[in-house]
């Protein structure tokens, strides 16, 4: 009798406990309905942790209500041009969503007879739906308050909500249009420059996998510009290196992901790899001729290729006549050739063979001639440093002193170089 007595005990206590429980529920929602927000969270913060109701929708959809309600009261006042906490209505604002997700998916839980009755759906789903505009605002004050990573947290939830669960059966729900593109980006950016780059990664990888829309803001290469240097940032080669690849095959016209790829082969010292993409990018870019068949030049010298390198500096100012990169390198070009036939010169015992050798030398210095007096004129016309300039003017004494010292009288051109280097 007493074992009996004990256990209906426990049983009013348990019911007592959970009365007790849907009643802090029920006054939460009193208390809100009062504006009393903050004993609203109080009451409803006890029911949320409690395991009597915490796995109750109710719970979490009066937790999301009180955020929305916070949200409310300052843009109603915005609305009457009265005084307006903006941080307060913005936090409101995301206050409310995460325990509006909660509490659909716990709507969504089946019975104990297999049934769903999702009885907050419909309420949530349609507050969502008002208020996901007010998330683009609510990024952009945190963005001027140079608060990136809440930014980033506004404007996800933007780019989030017209693909919840709650809104499948709503193709129509919202406009995904150049706008709803825009704000991803500026999710992005704004992940960025909170230094989440784990999380920008993620979101450059989504928005690579969804659909593009055509905007004002950015191009679809720059998704994959932008996830290939955050690859790039976090020290992660292999996927810096597949995303070039993949922006290259996905963008062949732009500028970006092959001369990276080219730089990467290069660096590795992958020149046959590098002269590939080299290739496709001139016949991409022949606009760009200065650079990169001045960089296909280069490759050719570093073989010893010299013949070859000079093609290609020579098609450069083909198209640029004022390609300081090709003036330059072509110049070396010839003069590197002539410091290598110069040694070779001084182990011959053959005078006519030293004769014959030094004719060339002079030839391969006075090839460089012009192209160094040009560079020099080219970049005195920009402005350049002291320091760009003097390096040229040093390209420019060896050649006149080699020159002197093989006959051709340059002493006048030497000294005008050497009282520009202040050199006695």
């Amino acid at each position: 009798m007493k074992r009996i007595l004990f256990l209906t005990m426990i049983a009013i206590l348990s019911t007592g406990s959970i009365l007790a429980q849907k009643s802090a529920v029920r006054d939460a929602k009193r208390a809100l309905g009062r504006d009393d927000l903050k004993e609203a969270r109080t009451l409803i913060q006890q029911a949320s942790t409690n395991p009597e109701t915490a796995a109750d929708p109710e719970t979490w959809k009066v937790m999301g209500d009180i955020g929305n309600k916070t949200f409310d009261n300052e843009r109603t006042k915005t609305m009457l041009n009265q005084d307006a906490n903006e941080k307060v209505m913005y936090d409101g604002l995301m206050e409310s969503y995460k325990p509006y997700l909660k509490a659909d998916s716990l709507g969504e839980l089946p019975d104990e007879k297999g049934r769903v009755r999702n009885r907050v759906r419909k309420d949530i789903s349609n507050i969502l739906r008002a208020n996901h505009p007010f998330y683009i605002n609510g990024g952009v004050y945190y963005n001027e308050q140079s608060n990136y990573a809440k930014a980033a947290d506004f404007f996800e939830v933007y780019w989030d909500i017209p693909t919840l669960p709650m809104f499948a059966d709503q193709k129509d729900a919202f406009v995904l249009d150049s706008t709803y593109q825009i704000i991803k980006y500026y999710a992005i950016i704004s992940a960025i420059s909170a230094d989440q780059n784990e999380r920008a990664i993620a979101m450059l990888e989504r928005a690579a996998k969804e659909p593009f829309i055509e905007n004002s803001a950015y191009k679809e290469s720059d998704i994959y510009e932008l996830l290939a240097s955050q690859y790039e940032r976090v020290g992660d080669s292999a996927k810096f290196i597949e995303t070039l690849n993949l922006g290259a095959q996905k963008f062949p016209d732009s500028k970006y992901f092959v001369p990276n790829l080219i730089n990467v082969f290069i660096r590795s010292g992958q020149s046959d790899k590098a002269m590939e993409y080299l290739d496709q990018a001139i016949a991409n870019d022949p606009a760009n001729s200065c650079d990169l068949n001045s960089v296909k030049g280069a490759l050719f010298a570093e073989k010893g290729d010299y013949a070859a390198a000079e093609a290609e500096y020579k098609k450069a100012l083909a198209q640029d006549p004022n390609c300081e990169r090709a003036l330059e390198n072509l110049a070396r070009n010839y003069i590197i050739q002539a410091q290598e036939l110069k040694e070779v010169t001084a182990t011959m015992s053959s005078r006519q063979q030293q004769v014959e050798n030094d004719k060339k030398t002079v030839e391969l210095y006075q090839q460089a001639l012009p192209l160094l007096e040009k560079m020099e004129q080219v970049i005195k016309a920009r402005n350049a440093s002291q320091q760009e300039i003097n390096g040229v003017l040093m390209l420019l004494r060896n050649a006149y002193y080699n020159l002197s010292v093989l006959g051709v009288d340059k002493s006048a051109e030497l000294k005008v170089v050497e009282d520009q280097l202040n050199l006695e």
